[in-house]
Order: structure tokens, then sequence, then C-alpha cells
């Protein structure tokens, strides 16, 4: 059996195919439109047609060629030109505003009221000429250039030299600021307990003057006066594991 072919159209890759309802719409939608295999998308934006125009239009020119053939107007304006009378000038709020409270009126509605049954116009003042700075013909303007390097005392470190000398001279000013006077020592307490100091002998202990030079012992049982220090010395040191007020009684048991 013999398979019959059909041709493709233009509506064979669309939403519908060949046997639905077409369109000329369908042709450029790209949601009704099925991927061709093998094929780039063909997907683009549709031109104007022959009358349009690019770009923007241009600006609307108030003076014609018949103004230039009689000669451009001048629009500037001098001292010398008087104010036209006809033109109204522009209403003066701040003015409005004054009076409209001097009369009592503060609120928006009282305010709008009095506006419409009064009328303050501002007053006209001169106009200035737009005066131009002169400067002299030999006048440049801009920046003036970079120096050269001085490249003689970059190659002796003459910088190097420079910023050597600056930071001696701020220290030495950095050490006198912060410099004291200095102060003569003088003797505190503490100074005077620290040196040496001579022995003195101890004040005897009081007696009566006539015993003084009366009430002698009549016998010297130690040889000198030193053995006698030492005995004490050794009197006192005994004193201590004996009994009694006066350490002369018998020895005490040692205690844990």
């Amino acid at each position: 059996m013999s398979s019959r072919y059909v041709p493709l159209g233009p509506f064979t890759n669309t939403a519908t195919g060949d046997l639905g309802e077409k369109r000329d719409t369908m042709l450029v939608n790209q949601l009704l439109l099925r991927d061709k295999v093998g094929q780039h998308f063909e997907r683009g934006i549709c031109l104007p047609g022959k009358g349009h125009n690019y770009g923007l239009p241009n600006e609307v020119r108030f003076y014609t060629a018949v103004d230039a053939l009689r000669a451009w107007p001048d629009t500037r304006k001098t001292t010398k030109d008087k104010p036209d009378k006809k033109k109204r000038l522009g209403r003066n709020f701040m003015a409005l505003n004054r009076a409209a409270v001097s009369a009592g009126m503060v609120t928006a509605p009282e305010n709008y009221d009095y506006r419409t049954t009064h009328d303050i116009r501002l007053k006209h003042a001169p106009d200035i000429l737009h005066q131009t700075t002169k400067f002299p013909p030999g006048m440049a303007f801009g920046l003036p250039p970079r120096p050269s390097t001085p490249m003689f005392d970059l190659l002796e470190h003459k910088y190097q030299d420079k910023w050597i000398e600056k930071m001696y001279i701020a220290r030495k000013a950095d050490e006198a600021k912060h410099s004291r006077k200095k102060v003569s020592n003088y003797e505190t307490r503490t100074n005077l307990l620290r040196t040496y100091q001579n022995p003195v002998d101890p004040v005897p202990l009081w007696q009566m003057p006539r015993f003084a030079s009366n009430a002698k012992p009549h016998l010297q049982t130690f040889r000198s006066s030193r053995d006698r220090e030492n005995a004490k010395t050794h009197f006192e040191l005994d004193s201590v594991s004996r009994k009694g007020v006066f350490g002369q009684g018998v020895y005490e048991k040692a205690q844990n």
C-alpha cells in the first residue's frame, strides 16, 4: 500500500496544524508556533511601514524665514527699556497673607475668600544688565605645571638628611618639655632610719642619790665586767626552762 505525500505548508508548525483554523497572526505569534527540527528560532520585531520616520521630532521654531529677512528681534533687555503698562504683573502673595492676618482671617478657607475679593500686585523692579567679568589679556587659566624632580637632591639623599635633622630637633624639644628640674635631696624619716646610727649607752635605772655612791658591793666575784655580762646572758637564757617568777626554780618537763 503506497502512502500519499502531503506537502508541508506554512501552518504545519503552528498549534492547530494544517487541518485546524488558519489565521495570518499564527505565523507571527510565538506562543502558537512549534519548534522546527534542525532549524533556529525565527523571532524578531515587525518594523513599521514605509511612512514611519525614526528619531525625535524637531522642536517648534517661533521664528520663520520671513522673520530672518526682517532681521531677528533683539530679545536682550536693557535698563532703558520701559515696562509695559498694559502687561499685568503677578500677585504678591506675601502682602496678601499679611493683609489677611491683619483683617483677622487665619484659616485657609478665610484666606482663600480674602484673596478672591482683594488683589495686590508685585511692583515692577528695573532689570539689571548681566555684568561680565573682564580678565586681563595675559591671564592663563588652570593649574600651574608640576616642577621638575630635583635629581641631584635625590642622589645625595638630601631628603633623608632633612628628615633625620627634623626628627632630632623634635626629640630634643620633647625631652626639654618633659624634663624636670633637679631638686636637692632632703632628709625624711625613712632616710634617717636607714642611715647608720652610732650606738648610745642606755640610760641607767633610777636610784636614790645616797645609794648611788655609798651602796656598793664589798665583794667582786667576777674577774672582769665581761665575765659578769656573759654570766648574766647565760642566766637569762637558762631561766626560760626553769620555774618561778624570776626563772630560778627547777627545770620544767618538755611539753608536746
